[in-house]
């Protein structure tokens, strides 16, 4: 009878090389990035002045207090004084939780125009290298892209390699709310992409849940939210293979959940390295959160759904080709991002994904992954297709049907 090796050096060894393969799979798959290092301060330096700032003989509220606070703050004010507070301090108000999302919308609009300004002279400096003056023009573009009538950028942060957000649809009078978190390698150049990379990036993913769910039901007003509200991890690397920048992400994103108007309910889409960022925000959900989808997930820092410690609804999903069903599922000295969350002792209820192909393919028009997602997000539970047979992803659901079409 042979016997096996169970030292904790083994052991150490077995999951340093699990680790290793972990870095290997990420290289062969195009997580790679080129990060920008401009480093600028223009937001602190907003929230700076704002924090300095008085209105009609009074101190400003502090710029990160309650959002209950700040919507007071801001209800209490005339159209000329808000006018004033935008234009003074644009950066500020538009990436403050509590104040009115049209206002944050009209700030940030202010701030990209700046910033698009900004990028236009630095096409013409002569103290950067020509790949400076490249990042300069694509920046400048992208600003434009922005700026077309009709977008509402709801946070916008030009910092380092930048952040934002965005909304589609009526964010005040939606009946539900759905919010988009992506992976890897996001950021403002990354935050839209045009043909067949439309939908792996932020913008064409929100674009598609939001015509998805239009179409699912289209007498229930939904919104959706593109969130690369967060520093991203900067493709193959350690901060991919933690938890670090989920931690960072994951305040991010309870921050605004607490603060988005109304009360209608809100379901998460969390894709890849976002399924991270979500699974570490959990336990700290506001309860209007109803649903955490994940999708391509490498894991989401718990050991099963009960152990997120959320009321939410848990679902997953990952399609056949998606090559992220390669990298181990382990969580070894703050390496790794634990359990599989398809896996059948996960207990999440497993989605069907039939339609989508590889790692970025969920929100492709005309997949189930899609389909799935925009019944979860107007409520219609009884329209999801289950990964498997039984009907156990659907069970417990008020209205959900028996009939299954995985």
């Amino acid at each position: 009878m042979t016997s096996f090796d169970t030292s904790p050096q083994l052991n150490v060894w077995r999951a340093t090389l699990a680790l290793a393969v972990v870095f290997v799979m990420l290289a062969t798959t195009g997580w790679t990035a080129v990060r920008g290092h401009r480093g600028t301060t223009a937001l602190q330096s907003s929230r700076s002045a704002w924090e300095h700032g008085h209105l009609a003989g009074h101190r400003l509220p502090e710029h990160d207090a309650a959002p209950a606070r700040l919507a007071r703050f801001f209800a209490s004010l005339d159209a000329r004084q808000r006018s004033g507070l935008v234009h003074r301090y644009p950066l500020a108000v538009g990436n403050m939780n509590g104040a009115p999302v049209d206002l944050r919308y009209a700030a940030n609009r202010i701030a990209l125009t700046r910033q698009r300004a900004l990028e236009k002279r630095r096409t013409h400096d002569v103290r950067l290298s020509v790949v400076g003056h490249q990042e300069a023009r694509r920046l400048m573009h992208r600003f434009d892209e922005l700026l077309r009538p009709g977008r509402q950028i709801l946070a916008f942060d030009p910092a380092g390699s930048g952040r934002i957000a965005e909304v589609f649809g009526d964010l005040r009078r939606a009946d539900r709310i759905s919010l988009v978190v992506p992976g890897v390698d996001t950021d403002l150049l990354t935050f839209q992409r045009e043909d067949d990379r439309a939908y792996s990036a932020p913008v064409g993913m929100a674009k598609a849940l939001y015509s998805a769910e239009r179409a699912a039901d289209s007498r229930t007003r939904t919104a959706v939210i593109a969130w690369a509200d967060y520093t991203a991890p900067a493709g193959l690397g350690i901060e991919a293979a933690t938890a670090m920048r989920a931690a960072a992400g994951s305040l991010r994103l309870t921050a605004l959940l607490r603060a988005l108007p109304g009360n209608a309910p809100v379901a998460l889409y969390c894709h890849s390295y976002g399924s991270v960022v979500c699974g570490v925000a959990a336990p700290h959900l506001p309860a209007r959160v109803s649903d955490l989808a994940v999708a391509g997930s490498p894991g989401m820092r718990a050991g099963s759904a009960a152990k997120l410690g959320t009321s939410a609804r848990v679902w997953a999903m990952r399609d056949a080709d998606d090559w992220i069903q390669d990298v181990p599922n382990l969580e070894f000295g703050g390496f790794g991002h634990g359990a599989d969350p398809v896996s059948g002792g996960f207990g999440a209820r497993v989605l069907s994904a039939r339609g989508a192909r590889g790692h970025a393919g969920y929100f492709v028009p005309g997949t189930d992954s899609l389909r799935n997602f925009a019944g979860i997000g107007v409520g219609a539970y009884d329209t999801v297709a289950c990964a498997h047979d039984n009907d156990g992803c659907r069970a417990g659901l008020s209205g959900a049907t028996t009939a299954g079409r995985a």
